[in-house]
C-alpha cells in the first residue's frame, strides 16, 4: 500500500474512532433503556472497525 493510501486509511480509521466516542457521550448522557444499548452497540462496532482500519495503516 503507498504512504497516500496508508494515510487515508489512518484517517478513516481516526474518524470512525471520533464518531465513536461522539456516540457513546450521547447514548451514556441523553439516552435510557433500548436506545442507549443500540447507540452503545453501534459506538462499539464502530470502535472496533476503527481499530482495524488502524491496524491496516501500520502495516
Amino acid at each position: 500500500m503507498d504512504p497516500m493510501t496508508k494515510m487515508w486509511v489512518s484517517f478513516i480509521g481516526i474518524g470512525l474512532m471520533a464518531i465513536a466516542a461522539v456516540i457513546i457521550t450521547f447514548a451514556r448522557l441523553k439516552t435510557k433503556g433500548a436506545v442507549k444499548f443500540i447507540l452503545s452497540l453501534v459506538a462499539f462496532v464502530l470502535l472496533v472497525f476503527g481499530f482495524i482500519y488502524g491496524m491496516f495503516s501500520i502495516i
